[in-house]
């Protein structure tokens, strides 16, 4: 399994199609609320992680926000769920904040999704908030170099 930059429009479609599958089917998130502006932006980087034989498993978005990281979108599909796709999407988003010489990411956590941040090493920092109609809390992690 690899997890690619997106530096075309195959790998952003992979990236937006998981997206779709995971936020606007499986979490019922309103498409209006699931594709934004960021979504356009040169300066904004996706990544998705493939299987050996080119399926998209699982994707990321990165953004630098106010001097520091922010970690957004990240998914996987169901069948990939427990792989590890996951966690590499986070470790090259995180290997790409330290190119830029960030050391700081923050990111908004579904609650589910909590325990999988917690064990990369991010902290809650923000009580519940809805995002898309979804509870979460902001978490963030100093990045060491």
């Amino acid at each position: 399994m690899t997890v690619k930059k997106v530096t075309d429009e195959q790998g952003k479609q992979a990236a937006l199609k998981i997206r779709n599958d995971v936020f606007v089917v499986e979490q019922n998130v309103d498409p209006a609320l699931e594709w934004d502006e960021f979504d356009e932006m040169a300066s904004v980087d996706m990544f998705v992680d493939y299987a050996e034989d080119g399926t998209a498993l699982a994707t990321g978005r990165f953004r630098v926000k106010d001097g520091y990281g922010k970690v957004e979108r990240i998914c996987t599909k169901k069948i990939a769920r427990g792989s590890g796709s996951g966690r590499r999407i986070m470790e090259a988003i995180e290997l790409e904040a330290k190119t830029r010489g960030l050391t700081t990411l923050k990111l908004g956590a579904q609650l589910t999704a909590i325990p999988f941040y917690e064990k990369l090493g991010y902290e809650t920092c923000s009580d519940v908030f809805l995002d898309a109609g979804i509870k979460h809390k902001e978490m963030k992690k100093t990045l060491t170099y």
